[in-house]
């Protein structure tokens, strides 16, 4: 028979249930009344043939169910009835099914909340054509580098990117600062990618005097622009440059992050040197191309890498690039936050546990209160197991329950999630909750539902109906095992124990990056990011007058204590390098000139921003058209004088025709991130004054600079103040990203306190359900041993004897988890490494920290039913057993 015939006959079957089952009734009954009047025809009394009808048929009951099996639909009849059975089971105890729901809610609707990002970040494939085709390679490279790879790859079609870029829209109206990539113009065809208006790059367009063009993002168009289509094929103002709007790309279109408002061809144009083989070290990704593998492609790279040195017109260090390769592109795009997430994902997965391990035991409970409901089943002839089926199938039903409550709590919880992590996060706007997600819940339902059904169904399905019925009419036999109960409580202490471990390193990690000092006073600092043109710039006395009116009219401002400039603010996400010569420093054979971390400044930045001095001074005004100055850091006088004084000796910047005479020594500041004040790739930090002297490698002054001035005033009332001062001594100049440099500070820490909160709500969670499990055990345990402590009390024993006895149980319950979830969390936290600072995986402060507060609520969780043993009466006690 077909499975679509077997359907169908299970259907016919069900359908006329009602009419076959009376059928099926009144044959059983003519045949066991017709074999009683034989009986009785023989001379046995009518009484006793009927009784002897029932023996030889074996009841009509039993005699029913095989008839049905007989019919082939038993298995789906039975489901149906253990549903119906299981329903008006669960709703007869509806406090143990509210607890039990909720429980598994919180389990599951965690594991659905971070499922959904893992989903939607690292699953879902990339919104592109044949994203599987999609490459990106590891390392990083110039334009030339990448001029020279794209034309010699056979394997693959290349396209590079750099992203951070940002110019002015001026023309139309108030000037606006846009976030821009720049993009070799086959970037949009590989990734295959169509503007939603206009069109995109045409092969050819990123080199000089072809690339005047711009692509709009579907959100700078509808606000800039307010979704005019007629805007495609005219000119806008970027950067002080004219631009034709070719095509406006999707709403959903996010590459390579959400940021980008605006994109710009690549200008690869070899005559400049330094901006071809020094500028950007872009991201590189492909297209394979067909019939090529990804390990063909790896290989490939690598022998491009081997020679590309040679390209290049001055020496490269030789670890340059060392270990590049080639990787799908979603794994590229991901790789920051693949750890994060599957961190989160396995503390959710713990959580879902130890609820699971909470319902068990309550489970366990129940099952003990239906002993009397299993004997009288099994004495009617139920078989194991049916009565495991239908222990499961209730299991499953509060599973599916908490669940569905799971999942509504999990789409109020992703939105939170969404606001609680960094907005850099990639592919955050595209995290929803999509089939995968409503699969993944419904799998961990029913999975959940036998983990934690299964134990008590077996336990219960194995007791015999007459220990059952005898136990059920004490009324108090312990006939679960408590051993059983007592290892699911240990287990749950054990992942609690870890989830908390795991919290208390992140804090004192956070911690510990919040009072980490940054070189600098923070406090009462406000910043803004003043941004000409490049154009505007290119007269460098008109851009140095800029300025220094700027400053002078912001310093007459009433309330401002201070102001200066800065090209890259600390912590604030920008790089600005430039290769130095070091007086007496002799580079090793094969690499390069140290690489330096060059801010330009005005004389007055370090007194506004606190930075004190080790050694010698500041900058001067005179310095700004003087002998070439410098100020290092205290790491940078280390590094290059070792037991040398600093000051008087001298550095060259790349281009510079002086050397600099160092003036000043000052901290080490906190400028990349609070882990590290500069990225492993910089070797020094140099500080310049902001003047006509070549402080660029293009001889000019920088365009962008950030205004840092000392001020108790509001941050609004600064930025109207800039914003009015500024347009007065340029309309095209745009002022952004007002904000106090305690805003900044906060922003830096921004990820791990994302990480970090959400590892403590979920330990917080897993403490709790812990506790619960705790109580619930002791307070079974009290319920069950009631008449034994009347006994003991009765008998002479102290009540500080029967707390001891309770309490005992209690912790050595606590002591085996605390255990286990230590010994688990020196292997696991070594994971944590990574997002750890100033605090060792294996912090023993931490590890006693969690097992004191493990003890005190596991005493908390013993308080109760431990005040309810000490109080049981003897005599009630006896009379109640």
């Amino acid at each position: 028979m077909t499975l679509l015939a077997r359907i169908r006959s299970w259907l016919r079957a069900i359908l006329g249930r009602t009419r076959m089952e009376s059928d099926m009734d009144a044959e059983l009954r003519f045949h066991m009344e017709a074999y009683a009047e034989d009986l009785a025809r023989g001379g046995v009394a009518r009484q006793e043939a009927m009784r002897r009808a029932r023996l030889e048929f074996g009841g009509i009951e039993r005699a029913k169910e095989e008839c049905r099996e007989a019919r082939g639909v038993s298995l789906l009849e039975t489901f149906l009835q253990d549903l119906r059975y299981g329903a008006r089971s669960l709703r007869k105890s509806r406090g143990f099914t509210a607890v039990a729901v909720v429980t598994l809610a919180l389990g599951i609707g965690a594991n659905t909340a971070i499922f959904s990002l893992v989903n939607a970040i690292l699953l879902v494939p990339l919104p592109f054509s044949k994203p599987e085709q999609l490459v990106s390679v590891t390392g990083t490279y110039p334009k030339g580098a990448f001029v020279a790879m794209r034309e010699q790859m056979k394997t693959m079609n290349l396209a590079a990117y750099a992203e951070g870029h940002e110019f002015n829209l001026t023309g139309r109206g108030e000037p606006v600062r846009l976030t821009a990539t720049l993009v070799s113009a086959e970037l949009f065809s590989i990734l295959g990618a169509h503007s939603e208006g206009g069109r995109t790059f045409e092969r050819g367009e990123d080199v000089p005097g072809h690339n005047a063009y711009v692509i709009l993002s579907h959100a700078l168009w509808q606000e800039r622009f307010a979704s005019d289509t007629g805007i495609i094929g005219h000119a806008i103002e970027i950067g002080g440059m004219s631009r034709e709007v070719v095509g406006v790309m999707p709403a959903d279109f996010r590459f390579p992050s959400a940021k980008t408002q605006i994109w710009l061809p690549l200008d690869n144009d070899p005559r400049n040197t330094v901006a071809y083989w020094a500028g950007d070290f872009m991201p590189v990704i492909g297209r394979l191309r067909p019939s090529a593998t990804l390990e063909q492609a790896r290989a490939e790279v690598r022998v491009f890498q081997s020679h590309v040195f040679g390209l290049f017109p001055w020496t490269m260090p030789a670890n340059w690039n060392a270990d590049v390769s080639v990787v799908p592109l979603q794994d590229g795009m991901v790789a920051d936050v693949r750890t994060r997430l599957l961190m989160l994902l396995g503390a959710v997965a713990l959580i879902l546990l130890i609820a699971c391990a909470n319902v068990a035991n309550l489970t366990l409970s129940r099952a003990a209160a239906r002993e009397k409901e299993v004997g009288i089943r099994l004495a009617l002839g139920a078989g194991r197991g049916r009565i495991l089926r239908q222990l499961l199938t209730e299991s499953v039903m509060l599973a599916f329950a908490g669940g569905s409550l799971g999942l509504l709590l999990a789409t109020k919880g992703l939105r939170v999630l969404k606001t609680l992590l960094p907005a850099e996060t990639p592919r955050l706007a595209e995290v929803h909750m999509d089939w995968r997600v409503l699969v993944f819940t419904g799998t961990i339902a029913m999975l959940t539902g036998f983990i934690f059904g299964l134990a008590p169904a077996l336990q219960a399905s194995r007791t015999g109906f007459v220990e059952s019925l005898q136990s059920g009419a004490r009324g108090g036999g312990i006939s679960v095992s408590q051993r059983l109960r007592g290892g699911l409580v240990v287990a749950e202490i054990a992942f609690a124990v870890l989830l908390v471990i795991s919290a208390g390193l992140l804090i004192r990690s956070f911690w510990a990056l919040l009072n980490v000092n940054p070189g600098f006073g923070p406090e009462h600092v406000l910043t803004a990011r003043i941004t000409p043109n490049e154009s505007f710039c290119s007269d460098q006395e008109r851009c140095i007058a800029f300025y220094r009116n700027l400053l002078e009219q912001v310093r007459a401002t009433p309330g401002t204590n201070g102001a200066a400039l800065i090209n890259t603010l600390p912590l604030g996400g920008r790089v600005n390098k430039r290769s130095v010569d070091v007086e007496n420093y002799i580079v090793a054979s094969g690499e390069t000139a140290p690489l330096f971390w060059m801010n330009v400044v005005t004389p007055d930045y370090f007194q506004v921003m606190q930075i004190p001095l080790f050694f010698g001074r500041g900058f001067l005004e005179s310095d700004v058209s003087g002998e070439p100055m410098a100020v290092i850091t205290l790491e940078t006088a280390r590094r290059y004088w070792p037991k040398q004084r600093a000051i008087g000796k001298h550095i060259r910047l790349l281009n510079d025709e002086n050397w600099r005479t160092i003036v000043g020594v000052i901290p080490d500041v906190r400028a990349y991130d609070l882990q590290r004040n500069v990225p492993n790739w910089i070797d020094g930090v140099v500080y310049v004054p902001y003047n006509s002297a070549a402080t660029l490698e293009d001889k000019r002054v920088p365009t962008e600079m950030t205004l840092t001035l000392r001020s108790g005033t509001d941050e609004s009332q600064v930025a109207k103040m800039l914003a009015k001062r500024v347009a007065a001594l340029n309309p095209e100049v745009a002022v952004s990203e007002v904000r106090s440099m305690d805003e900044v500070v906060l922003e830096a820490a921004s990820t791990p306190a994302s990480t970090t909160l959400l590892i403590v709500v979920f330990a917080g969670l897993a403490l709790l359900l812990g506790l619960i499990g705790i109580y619930g055990v002791l307070a079974f345990l009290v319920s069950k041993r009631t008449r034994e402590f009347g006994i003991r009390v009765a008998l002479g024993a102290q009540r500080q004897d029967v707390l001891w006895l309770v309490m005992k149980e209690g912790l050595a319950l606590a002591g085996a988890g605390l255990t286990l979830g230590i010994a688990a969390a020196i292997g696991v936290t070594q994971l944590l490494r990574t997002e750890l600072y100033g605090v060792k995986p294996v912090d023993p402060l931490t590890y006693f920290g969690v097992a004191v507060l493990m003890t005190v609520v596991t005493l908390f969780a013993c308080y109760i039913p431990t005040r309810r043993a000490m109080r049981v009466d003897p005599t009630v006690a006896l009379r109640y057993e």
